[in-house]
């Protein structure tokens, strides 16, 4: 009698088992799991099988991530039904969509568009791929596509993938997407500095030679003598497209240079592409707070200003306190950009210092509710018309015990206690995403119990009317930290409000820039202090150690608080930019905090800053120190005396 082939697999399956039977019995649970992540990267499936047998086997709450790599594996020649008894038995994990969303993509290319359509509404991700099949299948179903979201999807300057070049394809033949269009990205991707989108997109663009395709990399690399040498011609659109891309790459750095040239030719330019030019020249202007940008912005009205050019503009009135410019500014965006805190928070200062004050309370009231540097700022704003603060609760055992019992709850702890990272991440999201501010709490408290301090704050920071500070606002390492604090003569609070930001207290931390630890100092500056400090011995690796870390972050504070004169917000700049760039962005008269915090020109800087002076506000609440109001910490930045800041090598 012939053996059949499940009968067969089996048996198999079974003697791999037995064959590895001494290795994988010698592993921990923890082991098998990452044995079994290797057996998927080295997409060896017999093996990965004989370990997702061994952890169900020994009952392993963490077995199903087995399976999810085995389904990864076979998706190509899984049957429909196989994957969906797959969802039927995984729905509720986090990796279900992820299957979905590949599944989605082979339905997509097989043309299944049927079941394909069944399918989507499901998936929950944002995927570019599945969004391009989704409107190819539209299209080919006589659904028809929505011309907004398809022009909107287009209009990007990032790659796309490669199945999306069909659709556009279709799109372009069909006349849903026009020669407009192209040019429109085609300027997008140049302006972004993405050159390789910028030629791909070319191919839509009759006007466009082949065979002068090679132009735009030479723009790319050597702007300024293309200029001077003028050396493509401003006859066409090309050439006076990729012109203006020249000028715009050399007013990023050069301003003077850029607008001698701009002023030279830009009588070669129509109306329409001398506003744009003036919008680009404007915004380098403003993020240099250069007070010539106020003018420029006017000269730019003919044209559509993106996002950035839209807050830079606000940006530039703010600075000279121009109210009804920052009015004017904020209801010129999109209604989505003005519901950000930010807009929220200066449209009402604008109304205010306008002398509509009923107009003004009618939007500080609603944002004092929210605990973050602009609800702050509008609580202070109000002064005697205070919010109604909000409830502060605490978790009980009984509640602790019940979520710990989570089985979602339970594979998250257990993921990251593995150094599963992002998986771990992932299942937390998915077990916290329906709580309320209660259950928030004592989820976000049992992640403090198994000391994953940064889910603690992120999940506590969740809740919307009742709150738990300490949760949000927790002071780890305290002892040996109060011994730095006072050594560097610090505020307590600020040192903490600065590390919450840094690195959420993971002491392991590495940043891209690879800064390390606690305090994520770099390490050339942590060379620096070391040399400053007079240790002999110092080795890279020793920042790492919270000790260390701790040492050289603090003394680092202490350097740039003095290196800015006392001025904590712009030595919270100064940590985050180096010491030589915060007096540069202050202005020729003094300014207050505020304005100067929403006017620096790096955007990682500007959000840190913002979030550093609120943390250490409510970390001082927290410690009972007395509680300074966050406009008093912010304090008043002095104006420019045009000294040049270039000591140190901590920049």
């Amino acid at each position: 009698m012939q053996m059949s082939k499940s009968i067969k697999f089996s048996w198999m399956l079974l003697a791999l088992f037995l064959l590895l039977g001494s290795k994988v019995h010698a592993q921990s649970v923890g082991g098998l799991l990452t044995a079994a992540q290797t057996a998927y990267n080295k997409q060896d499936l017999p093996r990965l099988q004989a370990y997702a047998q061994q952890m169900k086997a020994q009952g392993d709450i963490l077995a199903p991530y087995a399976d999810y790599w085995i389904m990864l594996l076979q998706l190509s020649t899984a049957s429909n039904q196989d994957v969906q008894n797959f969802f039927q038995r995984y729905e509720d994990f986090p990796f279900a969509d992820r299957v979905r969303g590949e599944w989605l993509k082979k339905l997509g290319k097989n043309k299944e568009w049927q079941t394909y359509f069944a399918e989507l509404p499901n998936f929950k991700r944002d995927d570019a791929a599945v969004s391009c099949y989704t409107m190819q299948g539209q299209a080919n179903m006589g659904f028809g596509i929505d011309a907004d979201r398809l022009r909107n999807f287009w209009l990007v300057s990032t790659d796309l993938p490669s199945n999306c070049t069909l659709l556009f394809d279709e799109m372009f033949q069909s006349g849903k997407l026009t020669e407009e269009d192209a040019w429109g990205r085609f300027r997008l991707a140049m302006h972004d500095g993405k050159i390789s989108v910028a030629k791909a997109v070319s191919r839509y663009i009759k006007a466009i030679d082949a065979n002068n395709i090679g132009l735009i990399d030479r723009v790319y690399k050597n702007p300024q003598q293309v200029l001077q040498k003028q050396s493509i011609s401003y006859k066409s659109r090309f050439g006076r497209a990729l012109n203006i891309y020249a000028i715009d790459r050399v007013a990023r750095t050069q301003p003077p240079l850029a607008l001698d040239i701009w002023n030279a030719n830009r009588a070669q330019f129509n109306e329409q592409e001398q506003a744009y030019m003036w919008g680009r020249l404007a915004l380098h202007a403003a993020c240099k707070h250069d007070p010539q940008a106020a003018k420029w912005w006017l000269l730019a009205e003919g044209t559509q200003l993106d996002n950035e050019q839209m807050t830079w503009r606000v940006r530039t009135a703010l600075r000279v306190k121009n109210w009804r410019e920052v009015l004017y500014g904020i209801e010129a965006m999109p209604l989505a950009e003005q519901q950000v805190a930010a807009w929220r928070y200066w449209k009402a200062r604008a109304l205010k210092e306008m002398n509509q004050v009923p107009q003004a309370n009618a939007l500080f009231v609603p944002l004092s509710l929210e605990h973050n540097y602009y609800g702050l700022l509008a609580t202070e704003e109000l002064g005697d018309v205070m919010a109604t603060p909000g409830i502060v609760y605490k978790a009980s055992k009984e509640e602790l015990k019940l979520m710990e019992s989570r089985p979602a709850i339970q594979r998250a702890l257990a993921l990251n206690d593995q150094g599963f990272r992002w998986e771990a991440r992932a299942e937390w999201a998915a077990a916290t995403r329906d709580l309320d501010d209660r259950q928030l709490i004592v989820a976000a408290e049992v992640a403090f119990r198994n000391d994953w301090i940064d889910i603690a704050i992120n999940t506590s920071e969740k809740t919307r009317l009742t709150h738990d500070f300490a949760l949000r606002y927790p002071t780890p390492y305290r002892d040996m930290m109060q011994a730095y604090v006072k050594e560097n003569a610090l505020d307590e609070a600020w040192v903490y409000g600065l590390i919450r930001q840094e690195s959420r207290f993971i002491g392991v931390a590495r940043s891209s820039a690879g800064a390390s630890g606690l305090m994520q100092v770099m390490p050339a500056t942590a060379k620096w202090i070391a040399k400053r400090l007079g240790m002999t011995g110092y080795q890279p690796g020793m920042i790492t150690e919270l000790d260390t870390n701790m040492k050289f972050g603090t003394h680092y504070m202490r350097y740039t608080l003095d290196r800015m004169d006392g001025q904590a917000l712009m030595a919270t700049a100064a940590y985050n930019a180096g010491p030589s760039r915060p007096k540069r962005w202050a202005g020729q008269e003094a300014m207050e905090g505020s304005i100067y915090a929403d006017t620096i020109p790096f955007t990682e800087t500007r959000d840190y800053v913002k979030k550093v002076m609120a943390n250490a506000y409510y970390y001082a609440q927290q410690m009972g120190h007395r509680s300074l109001p966050l406009t008093q910490r912010l304090g008043t930045v002095p104006g420019n005396t045009g000294a040049a800041e270039t000591e140190g090598g901590a920049d």
